[in-house]
């Protein structure tokens, strides 16, 4: 219950309690509901006519200060004055409310009969869909992934390999080396220094398989770019012979372009295999049919019955010895094919630089092969 009000004042007090002062702020009070247009607008409504500081709220403190029997008289005026108030604001509290979210229907509406794809997916780039079947190709002949930098010393990508200090891969016409010049480091030009990487870093035997980014000094054209992609095996065991590297090609390329479709070796030169060879391809489109009299052309090996692959050939025992490896006990085979090049053969791409414009309407027709 209140203290006694002290500064009380009769004729203040009895006409902030008379029944038409307390019906006149209850009706300033009604009227200022209703006129609120949204939640915002209530809530100040609510602070002016129902807080704590309100005048209907200011008025029912006085009535402690009232004489005995006024104070059950005013006290009923005031409660009912303040019950009509807090009505009012929860009627048009629900009131707002509702419009509010009728309003939010219409305004956030979604129509769900709009085309959905109008932006179009994307689909992962053909390059990587075959990096990953052929790791795939060769893990289950029971090879490793093998992978390295980008950024290379050219002990790696090259005196490990056993290419001479005057070989012309080591010019700036074809590889792109590393400021400062002198420092050693370029962009490697193969995968190979992967392969050098694996013989250091694992215990014998060794069977890797090293896909990957490579760089050279070439402009870009129908058949060449300056960073194009790789694929590499090695294998180094005792006992490995040209006979296990045909059989391995043999096996890549029917699981890349059909059972049926076989490779050949001819002789060739490489630094880091002796003997090396060039790999061909059987035309997988003709099956060498093209040759053969009365055979129909075929554009794809110009009738040759062959497509040139890539490279391959017994390990050179100098690059055995730069990795620490006993050439008198150990024996084994590297190749290399380009990415790209396998690609094109397997989709028919005839511009290369489809594969690097990054153009979505181009890799769409790959889709999400996994």
């Amino acid at each position: 219950m209140p203290a006694p009000n002290s500064a009380f004042d009769p004729v203040e007090v009895v006409a902030a309690l008379a029944p038409a002062e307390v019906a006149r702020r209850r009706d300033e009070a009604l009227a200022a509901v209703a006129a609120a247009a949204d939640l915002d607008a209530l809530k100040a409504v609510r602070l002016a006519h129902a807080g704590d500081r309100s005048p209907l709220a200011l008025a029912n403190r006085e009535i402690g200060a009232q004489p005995p029997q006024a104070k059950a008289d005013a006290g009923k005026r005031v409660g009912a004055a303040r019950r009509a108030v807090v009505e009012a604001l929860t009627t048009r509290q629900v009131e707002l409310e509702v419009e509010r979210d009728a309003r939010v229907l219409v305004e956030e509406a979604v129509d769900v009969t709009l085309p959905w794809d109008r932006v179009p997916r994307g689909a992962r780039h053909p390059l990587t869909t075959i990096q990953e079947r052929i790791a795939d190709v060769f893990v289950a002949m029971g090879y490793e992934v093998a992978e390295g930098p980008e950024v290379e010393h050219e002990w790696f990508n090259f005196d490990a390999l056993n290419f001479r200090r005057d070989h012309p891969a080591r010019e700036l016409q074809d590889t792109l080396f590393v400021e400062p010049m002198g420092s050693g480091v370029v962009m490697r030009t193969h995968t190979s220094p992967v392969q050098v990487r694996a013989l250091l870093e694992r215990d014998l035997p060794v069977y890797v398989v090293c896909p990957g980014r490579t760089f050279r000094a070439d402009a870009l054209d129908a058949t060449h770019t300056p960073v194009f992609s790789q694929v590499e095996g090695l294998a180094v065991d005792e006992g490995i012979t040209m006979g296990h590297l045909k059989g391995t090609l043999d096996a890549f390329a029917a699981a890349m372009f059909g059972v049926g479709v076989s490779t050949r070796l001819r002789p060739s030169y490489f630094p880091f295999t002796e003997p090396s060879a060039e790999v061909d391809l059987r035309c997988f489109v003709c099956r060498g049919s093209s040759t053969e009299p009365g055979g129909a052309p075929c554009r794809t090996c110009s009738s040759e019955g062959w497509i040139e692959w890539g490279g391959c050939g017994m390990v050179n025992p100098n690059v055995l010895r730069a990795c620490g490896v006993d050439p008198d006990r150990y024996s084994g085979f590297a190749f290399g094919m380009g990415l790209e090049r396998t690609l094109m053969f397997r989709h028919d791409i005839a511009d290369m630089r489809d594969l690097v414009d990054g153009d979505v309407r181009f890799t769409l027709a790959f889709g999400m092969e996994a």
